[in-house]
């Protein structure tokens, strides 16, 4: 698979993601976010200085209000990716576009791997910029700086391409607009199990703490997004709660993430890639 093919591919692919309308649409959502955030955390400091809170009530607030921030900008680049994934991909195969880029000859694999590859530098340029921003924001407007920023901000990058690989699988099989609804309806169910299986160990029901379990490990999403959140969030908020209570909230988090379940994702997405190459291999053009 030549190099330069795939890079030639992704640097296409990059070009044609920045003309089209989805772009606007990402800019504006997230200058909104960004101001609206803004002006909640300089209240938050405001009540802080006045002595409407305590330190540890503003570390707490502080802790989850970033994490509730970061889930907006998180499902901000979900949108932006996999409704992006199914027009670059989808939408070329049913034009006749990717029939004559094939044609030159380019091998299936490489052309898949070039889009995917631009998707990727898009989304994980895009969530690490605007999150950068995001705490720039909440250090200048409350004080607040969060104690693992990088690694948070590499777990939702790892989430976007978690879900990106997704919505490619579903591009190469069903329409632009369907693959895009799909990986979104994915998306948000794989958070609502693990909101739901927080309850569950909230409760100390294994059945029901469960469903959260196996829900990250077939959609690795949700669980990398709970390892992102640890980094955002104050370590001392978690010696307010005992353990139990502290799993009901939906935006914290407990636990940090495991080696294996790091080493998961990474295989989940060369599986899921593998699939798609396979799909678009045997697709008939």
């Amino acid at each position: 698979m030549p190099v330069r093919t795939v890079l030639t591919i992704a640097g296409l692919t990059l070009r044609e993601a920045s003309r089209r309308k989805v772009m606007r649409a990402l800019g504006v959502l997230t200058v909104l976010l960004l101001a609206l955030s803004a002006w909640g955390f300089s209240q938050l400091g405001a009540a802080a200085d006045d002595g409407g809170l305590t330190s540890g009530e503003k570390l707490m607030a502080c802790s989850q209000i970033l994490n509730l921030v970061m889930f907006g900008f998180s499902l901000i680049a979900a949108l932006g990716t996999a409704f992006l994934a199914g027009p670059t991909l989808a939408g070329e195969t049913e034009s006749g576009i990717a029939l004559a880029m094939l044609a030159r000859p380019i091998r299936r694999s490489a052309f898949l791997l070039g889009k995917w590859l631009g998707l990727v530098v898009f989304g994980t340029v895009y969530v690490v910029l605007a999150g950068l921003a995001q705490c720039l924001v909440v250090l200048a407007t409350s004080g607040y700086w969060p104690p693992e920023p990088a690694t948070a901000l590499a777990l939702l990058a790892a989430q976007v391409i978690v879900l990106l690989t997704l919505a490619v699988l579903l591009s190469t099989a069903v329409s632009p607009m369907a693959s895009g609804v799909v990986s979104i309806g994915l998306f948000g169910s794989a958070w609502v199990a693990g909101v739901i299986g927080g309850v569950g160990a909230a409760l100390d029901n294994e059945a029901v703490e469960r469903v959260g379990t196996v829900s990250r490990i077939l959609l690795p999403t949700d669980g990398l997004w709970r390892g992102a959140m640890r980094g955002f969030q104050d370590p001392s908020v978690l010696h307010r709660f005992a353990a139990g209570e502290f799993e009901a909230f939906p935006f914290l988090s407990v636990h940090s993430l495991t080696a294996a379940y790091l080493a998961w994702a990474v295989v989940w997405v060369v599986l899921v890639w593998s699939v798609a190459a396979a799909s678009f291999r045997r697709r008939n053009f």
